[in-house]
């Protein structure tokens, strides 16, 4: 299984803003097998994870150069979340570890294999 194939049933949370709630949002979160989540009215908490991960990337990717296409910066966002984020940076929700060697604990050796 490739982590394609793992996109269906993943949760997108986001905000209660309009562009959120809209159909064509909402259409294209069931498209994709994608369940919506929403924050509660005045829970600031909820997008905390999500705002400090978007602003990393925007201090370490876009705010660095200007972008020719949509693909150019597609591919950077995405090596840059592989190569980086997901490999160096300890999280403390995470206990201190990247999300691959957290990933790679809480793995069982059989769905490895699979």
């Amino acid at each position: 299984m490739t982590r394609r194939d793992e996109i269906a049933g993943c949760v997108v949370h986001t905000d209660r803003g309009s562009q959120s709630r809209s159909r064509k949002f909402v259409r294209a979160l069931t498209r994709h097998g994608l369940s919506g989540s929403m924050s509660r009215v005045g829970a600031v908490g909820d997008n905390a994870a999500m705002e400090s991960f978007f602003a990393l990337l925007q201090n370490n990717v876009l705010n660095r150069r200007t972008w020719s296409t949509r693909d150019e910066l597609r591919i950077a966002i995405v090596t840059w979340i592989e190569r980086t984020y997901h490999r160096r940076r300890r999280q403390t929700a995470l206990g201190r570890l990247t999300p691959i060697e957290y990933e790679a604990i809480m793995t069982t050796p059989a769905t490895q294999a699979a």
